[in-house]
């Protein structure tokens, strides 16, 4: 099978040479100076955006309780009852809407079920609900095939600065005592 080198991602040592040409502080900004590079005509396929230093933030949403547990599982379940409730409609000549309406009704008494007897049985070992989201302290736009000089110059043109140091390898794992 052929790969195609431009989408490849290779792991070897000489690949791995980072050639940070800048880094912002969110993405936002590292997607603005690549659509600036690719306005300018530069070939950003020779660039990624590289997120490091990532932190996993959790953000407590409230107090989870068997009831609350039933209330979101009944709900989830009135959704999915609703999905298998239209599909089946799709197939029936008889009552559409009431089929529909039974169906999002068993959907709704099992999902609340599931959600009471599964948060029951943490027996208290997660109160909360929350979501999660993994970020970036910064983002490095990265040059590849050579590209990092020229990227540099095209960033100045832009009047962005540019980072002026050339290769980074990315650290090494530690490696474990010898015995």
């Amino acid at each position: 099978m052929l790969t195609d080198p431009r989408t490849t991602l290779r792991v070897d040592p000489i690949s791995a040479a980072w050639n940070t040409v800048a880094t912002c502080p969110t993405y936002t900004e590292a997607q603005a100076t690549v659509d600036r590079l690719s306005d300018d005509g530069f070939p950003v396929e020779h660039l990624d955006i590289v997120g490091s230093d990532l932190k996993l933030i959790e953000r407590v949403t409230g107090r989870l309780t068997n009831q609350t547990a039933a209330m979101a599982g009944a709900a989830s379940g009135a959704w999915f009852g609703l999905f298998i409730g239209v599909f089946l409609g799709i197939f029936s000549n008889d009552n559409w809407l009431g089929l529909i309406v039974y169906v999002v009704l068993v959907g709704l008494v099992w999902g609340a079920a599931f959600g009471y007897f599964g948060h029951a049985a943490m027996r208290g070992q997660r109160d909360f609900a929350s979501t999660q989201a993994l970020v970036a302290t910064r983002y490095d736009i990265v040059a590849r095939d050579g590209q990092a000089d020229a990227a540099r110059a095209a960033l100045r043109k832009a009047g962005l600065n540019p980072v002026e140091h050339s290769v980074t390898l990315p650290p090494t794992p530690p490696t474990a005592p010898r015995t």
